[in-house]
């Protein structure tokens, strides 16, 4: 199984890419978190740092975009190309956040599936990367996902990662499995699966159902559990001590590149939102973590919870 590593924004940025494939080398793609073109053509400075050639050494890395304006897609396509040597480009459709939506980006994109269509013959006529496509199978009904797929096998994808939610259901419902089954069998593009694997009995329930499928994308399930990419491939469960050292890496690397304890705190809880169950009895310590305001208090609730708790058996 080909194991990819879903792109969150705001949480799977370069710092934790680094920290991850320090400890747990186990992810056959990285995909950064969307770039949003402007109009101005110009990259954000979070947006440099996370498709810097140095600050994704080692990994397969690759870059996502979060637009429906082809121009902008291959103007950044482009500059992806030849100023940072990326060769494949995944285009987001996706993202469900009603901020996106709103503007007919991400998942919102697929309620329009002729402008959708127009967008894709832009892109795939000129752009010279290739391009993965991630995304939903519709905005309010998995009756759309036909339609829409119709639409992907015009264009040589190098890639469809179907994640068999509708926009509308955010991260809530179980996924549609039997419209990615379907799926299945009419892509003509390589399908990779994302959806809602956070154990060994998920993965296994999951592989028994579609034993052809050989390539799956982990998101939320690799923040609750970072040692399930190995455990998958090795069958080896995570340890304390290994959790601890890739906590400390990925703290270590925010505190080098943030300021202020408020802005280091803060990527630091969201980690934890996730983590925080994988322990036993986590609750009080979850608790002093979220309401921490400086490093030393940070530092003393998170030591105690690794020196007084224990991992989660599943």
């Amino acid at each position: 199984m080909k194991l990819y590593a879903a792109p969150l924004e705001g949480i799977t940025g370069y710092v934790f890419r680094n920290a991850f494939h320090t400890c747990f080398d186990n992810i056959d793609k990285y995909f950064i978190p969307f770039i949003q073109p402007n109009q101005k053509g110009h990259f954000s400075s979070r947006e440099k740092q996370d498709v810097k050639p140095e600050n994704n050494r080692g990994m397969h890395a690759v870059p996502q975009i979060l637009t429906n304006s082809a121009e902008d897609f291959l103007r950044t396509a482009w500059k992806l190309q030849t100023a940072y040597g990326y060769q494949e480009i995944n285009l987001n459709l996706g993202c469900p956040s009603k901020t996106v939506i709103s503007k007919k980006r991400g998942s919102g994109f697929l309620a329009y599936p002729e402008e959708l269509e127009r967008f894709l013959e832009k892109i795939f006529t000129k752009a010279e990367v290739e391009i993965s496509i991630k995304t939903r199978i519709g905005k309010e009904s998995p009756d759309e996902f036909a339609h829409i797929l119709e639409i992907y096998n015009k264009f040589p994808l190098k890639e469809l990662i179907i994640h068999p939610r509708v926009q509308t259901d955010f991260y809530k419902n179980d996924p549609n499995l039997n419209v990615f089954r379907e799926a299945l069998t009419v892509s003509k593009a390589p399908v990779c699966y994302n959806g809602d694997i956070f154990s060994m009995k998920d993965y296994e329930y999951f592989t028994e159902q579609f034993p052809q499928v050989d390539t799956m994308m982990l998101g939320r399930g690799i923040l609750k559990n970072p040692g399930l990419t190995r455990e998958i491939h090795l069958q080896k469960s995570l340890d304390k001590k290994e959790l601890k050292t890739f906590h400390d890496l990925l703290y270590q690397g925010y505190c080098q590149v943030l300021s202020g304890d408020r802005t280091i705190l803060f990527k630091m809880k969201e980690f934890w939102g996730f983590l925080a169950p994988i322990f036993t009895n986590y609750e009080k310590y979850a608790k002093k973590i979220k309401k921490s305001e400086k490093l030393p208090v940070y530092e003393e609730a998170v030591e105690a919870l690794f020196l007084e708790q224990e991992l989660v058996k599943e």
